[in-house]
């Protein structure tokens, strides 16, 4: 069995950079796609010591092919382009288990680690050469220390990184793949602590002892294959670990899809109930116009028309009585126009087609102040721009809830409407002086009742545009609507 393996140990050093190779260029691949598992950052490393070690073992290829170094090659170089990525693989193999069992610690003091085991290695390197000259016995020795400095301990890191992943898999509910890494962990295990050990035999202890001569002694097969075994081995399952990662991923979308399911069926809730809230108000309305016209100008008009038959019959018996009843009628008629004129005001305001809507918002803000003494500032920044009909009616009607919401909760002296153009986009704000409230309320639950939001939402929306209201206890509140612009031809303000 010695001398097969031995005849074939090209093939055994090809079997076992292609394992480390196909293991990294696996993981670089895979990890090209976006994931939140910590495992996935663990990996990287790995992924480059996979790609270096297996380019090493092809390294031994080669040399083997070429008859050892060859006359074209410089040993020198050559051995010291060996011990460079050896040690350049090993110390990413560090990497990959510092980052998982460090996985408490921040990234700068993972660094810290591998650069103390690198610091660490690199003094030992230096003593190890600085006090004998470099032949290639001496940077044969260099490849031993590394071996043992560099693959044992990130073997060791390796695996007890392997174990506490497997932990990870099991809390996330993926013990199938918890045992796939610890298979791998058991291969990386025997990969370092046997198959590292048992180096190139040199003057340095324990490779003086315990080398490869002693293994094939032992064993019956050069150490390479016990290598390439573990390699293939690490290699297959935590390529077989990484589809935790399509397994995320499938949760992912489920998660996913059951938010937006749960944001459509909130959306058909809001939507059923501003439809109920619209039913209600329409018949609130109604009811009202209804009440108001009967108590109202239905009142006037019958007392009009009572007194109207009662001077018929004054005017020929009293006259300066029959003129004084005229009179009252004359007062009767104006004050049911003046409450018919407030009534269609409130249903429309007429300033919104004859002047504008600056113009409906001054007059609203005078209204106001003198039914509660409030006092409405109106800035108009509109950079004479007119705007279409239906969104006049929005932001009027939007600026008429917010003031009603100043009167009725804000306890305030002041409030300033701003209307203006930003971009292309109309802007108008409502802010007062008043005690101000916690807006976590209002951004939790849209249809808080007191406020009147989810209307004014909801007209911003039918306009293409958005209201929000930011507040803060004492520090007064701010209604913020923008929507697109749009400009009418011809218009000017």
């Amino acid at each position: 069995m010695a001398d097969f393996f031995s005849q074939n140990l090209i093939g055994v050093f090809f079997f076992y950079g292609l394992a480390f190779f196909c293991m990294g260029l696996a993981i670089s691949l895979e990890l090209g796609h976006s994931s939140e598992m910590y495992f996935a950052q663990a990996l990287r490393p790995l992924s480059w010591f996979g790609i270096i070690h297996g380019s090493h073992e092809w390294l031994e290829m080669f040399l083997i092919l070429k008859g050892g170094q060859g006359q074209q090659f410089d040993p020198g170089f050559i051995n010291s382009l060996r011990v460079i990525l050896l040690a350049t693989s090993f110390g990413m193999l560090i990497a990959f288990g510092v980052w998982l069992v460090a996985a408490n610690l921040n990234s700068r003091q993972k660094l810290g680690i591998l650069s103390l085991a690198i610091v660490i290695y690199a003094i030992g390197l230096v003593w190890l050469l600085a006090s004998r000259p470099i032949t290639a016995a001496t940077l044969v020795q260099a490849d031993v220390y590394t071996r043992y400095s560099l693959a044992i301990p990130g073997a060791a890191l390796a695996t007890w990184g392997l174990i506490l992943q497997q932990r990870r898999f099991a809390e996330a509910g993926l013990r199938h793949f918890g045992k796939d890494v610890i298979i791998a962990a058991v291969a990386f295990a025997i990969y370092g602590g046997v198959g590292q050990l048992f180096a190139s035999p040199t003057p340095l202890f324990p490779s003086n002892q315990l080398n490869a001569d002693v293994f094939l002694h032992w064993m019956g097969f050069p150490i390479q294959v016990l290598r390439a075994a573990m390699a293939a081995i690490a290699a297959i399952f935590i390529i077989r670990s990484m589809r935790a990662f399509e397994v995320e991923n499938s949760q992912r979308i489920q998660t996913l899809q059951g938010a937006q399911q749960a944001e459509r069926h909130k959306l058909e809730a809001l939507r059923a109930e501003l439809f109920q809230r619209t039913v209600r108000a329409q018949e609130a309305e109604r009811q009202r116009i209804a009440r108001e016209l009967h108590d109202g100008i239905g009142q006037n008009l019958t007392a009009l028309g009572l007194g109207l038959h009662g001077l018929i019959d004054t005017m020929e018996k009293d006259t300066p009585r029959a003129a004084h009843q005229a009179r009252q009628l004359q007062e009767l008629a104006t004050d049911g126009l003046d409450e018919l004129r407030h009534m269609v005001t409130g249903l429309h305001p007429p300033q919104l087609d004859d002047l504008g809507l600056v113009s409906a918002i001054r007059s609203l803000g005078r209204e106001v102040n003198e039914l509660s003494g409030l006092s409405v500032n109106v800035v108009n920044e509109m950079q004479g721009r007119s705007l279409p009909p239906e969104m006049r009616v929005v932001l009027f009607r939007i600026a008429q809830e917010a003031l009603t919401n100043v009167v009725r909760h804000a306890f305030a002296s002041e409030a300033n409407v701003r209307l203006s153009c930003v971009g292309d986009q109309i802007q108008l704000e409502v802010r007062d002086n008043g005690q101000g409230f916690n807006e976590q309320i209002i951004n939790t639950d849209l249809r808080h009742p007191k406020l009147g939001l989810l209307g004014m939402v909801e007209r911003a929306a039918l306009i293409g545009g958005t209201c929000h209201v930011h507040s803060k206890p004492g520090g007064g509140t701010l209604v913020l609507v923008q929507a697109p612009l749009q400009i009418q031809e011809g218009d000017h303000a």
